[in-house]
């Protein structure tokens, strides 16, 4: 299996994420060029770069299979202020140059939320943005994100996926789902056959370049998008391990987006990353049913 997590590209930037993510016991990672929420972005160490592709060639890491994900600040369906969709796009070209900078051959995007516009104006501006973005010579795909449809949300279903693939074309742009978002938007994940056979027909399974791995604490349908640590929400440990070990996905990497999680809810500076154990579990095949006192015990004696 292709099995990561979210990580943190800090002063090591990709190094750091490589390290991180062998701590966890990943093969793959996800991260972000910066923080999610601002525009504040570090010039790309290449020094740093070579050390990264170095260790992840030594710790048998595939860079073809890491993902980045680009920052919640880039909305493409909302038109109605001109420069703040004409910075989006700037925006994510800077940061699909930067991924190209490093080897990345993929990075995630949420579509983006209407606000103030019908949902078929914002699919319209996400496709018009789209097709300003995309460059022939472009080696890093953007991958679409299934969305869980809160508030005005594009991309909640696979219709919306495959109109906007449909007028932007597949060479540089694929699809990520995410099983949260999966959950929320109303599809039932007991019948993932029956899900994969309708992405396939509808957009093609060729398409599916990365697979978010998130519980939900929601039920089906309730577009809500809260995360929940494997096995510990409605969709259950059975049900995503299945999806994980598909036959039709081995070569899709998985990531990781669970909470971090501590023994005080109302300290949140204590809290921390499950994904090492999250990740053991996964690997055994077995639900740790004593998670969360097993990550507080192990980083507290740190």
């Amino acid at each position: 299996m292709i099995l990561g997590c979210h990580v943190n590209f800090g002063i090591e930037q990709l190094l750091g994420c490589a390290k991180q993510a062998t701590e966890y016991g990943a093969n793959t990672f996800m991260f972000y060029t910066g923080a999610p929420q601002n525009t504040i972005r570090k010039p790309l160490d290449q020094n740093l770069i070579l050390e990264a592709k170095t260790y992840m060639k030594e710790h048998q890491m595939d860079l073809s299979h890491v993902i980045c994900h680009a920052p919640y600040i880039i909305n493409l369906a909302n038109k109605k202020d001109k420069n703040k969709w004409e910075f989006s796009i700037q925006f994510l070209k800077n940061e699909i140059d930067r991924c190209e900078s490093m080897g990345i051959t993929n990075i995630v995007l949420h579509p983006g939320s209407a606000v103030g516009l019908t949902h078929e104006e914002g699919i319209q501006n996400i496709i018009e943005a789209l097709n300003f973005v995309l460059r022939k010579d472009q080696t890093c795909n953007i991958l679409l994100e299934t969305m869980a449809g809160k508030g005005t949300e594009c991309g909640c279903n696979l219709e919306e996926i495959k109109q906007i693939l449909d007028q932007v074309g597949k060479e540089h742009v694929g699809v990520c789902i995410d099983t949260c978002h999966l959950n929320d938007a109303g599809y039932s994940l007991k019948n993932f056959d029956s899900f994969l056979q309708q992405l396939d027909e509808l957009i093609g399974l060729d398409s599916l370049k990365c697979v978010h791995l998130n519980d939900s604490k929601n039920e089906c349908g309730t577009h809500k998008d809260r995360h929940e640590n494997i096995g510990f929400g409605t969709i259950g440990f059975d049900v995503l391990l299945s999806i994980l070990n598909h036959p039709k996905l081995k070569e899709v990497p998985f990531i990781l987006e669970t909470p971090y999680v501590g023994n005080n809810k109302e300290d949140k500076t204590r809290i921390y990353p499950p994904y090492r154990f999250e990740i053991m579990s996964l690997k055994n095949q077995t639900l740790n049913q004593n998670l969360y006192e097993d990550i507080v015990s192990f980083y507290k004696k740190d």
